[in-house]
């Protein structure tokens, strides 16, 4: 398979059929925002190390959660339920992007978030389509995630955890809002031990941009999803209130 270069005047990309056994698809192009958008809507995503070439990668199998699939065994529901995490979002992007940038990881020589990532990530935020979520205990953050959201897709970036169980408490905690947006996916990206316990399965990139194509026709959850939350927890109160007439 030819391996593509991007250019800074075209936000196109080839056809994610035609990338590389290992996913890579394309070398180049820029971090902008339209650019990110165009890509994550097509099941494409850019990562790269220092000093290398922005590198656009689609794979396949890809590793996908279904937030109605999310696996949460018992010994893990005990110990987060003794945790004594509390657990926001959106309330410490830029936090919770740095410490998965300075989280070691023994796969990885350095960080893949560079600042050029980074700051593109927190532009992304700022338009509203990226989002974090954030465990808390006693005011320190112990564990988060983030990642971009588009329709009723999330695509999840990367995770990090200071204390047992804070970034799997992230994620649950992430999911169930999701479950309550009739969110379709969860892409994951790459398969980890991690991700498949808690319920992530290996899907075909065909299967996987098709179910994408179907989640893309529903409006973006755009702005702060702590807003949304509240917001949505005030309405179910609302609702199930008794009437001043019964």
């Amino acid at each position: 398979m030819p391996i593509y270069f991007l250019t800074g005047d075209s936000l196109l990309f080839p056809d994610p059929e035609e990338a590389e056994p290992d996913g890579l698809l394309a070398i180049g192009g820029d971090l902008s925002l339209p650019r990110l958008v165009s890509a994550y809507a097509q099941g494409i995503f850019p990562w790269y190390g220092p000093g290398n070439p922005i590198l656009w990668w689609t794979p396949d199998p890809r590793c996908v959660l279904l937030p109605q699939a999310l696996h949460v065994g018992g010994r893990l529901t005990r110990a987060l339920r003794t945790s004594g995490y509390h657990l926001t979002m959106d309330v410490a992007f830029g936090e919770v992007i740095d410490a998965c940038a300075g989280t070691p990881r023994p796969e990885q020589q350095g960080t893949w978030i560079v600042p050029a990532m980074r700051q593109a990530y927190l532009h992304l935020h700022v338009a509203g389509l990226a989002h974090s979520v954030e465990a808390w205990l006693d005011g320190e953050l112990v564990g988060g995630l983030y990642g971009v959201s588009l329709g009723r897709a999330f695509f999840g970036e990367s995770m990090f955890h200071r204390r047992p169980n804070a970034s799997k408490a992230a994620l649950v905690h992430l999911c169930r809002h999701l479950q309550a947006w009739e969110f379709e996916l969860v892409d994951c990206q790459q398969t980890t031990p991690h991700m498949l316990a808690m319920g992530a399965r290996d899907m075909p990139r065909r299967e996987f941009n098709r179910r994408l194509d179907c989640a893309l026709r529903h409006p973006t959850l755009r702005g702060s999803w702590m807003e949304r939350g509240r917001a949505q927890i005030a309405g179910a109160a609302a609702a199930s209130a008794p009437s001043a007439h019964s």
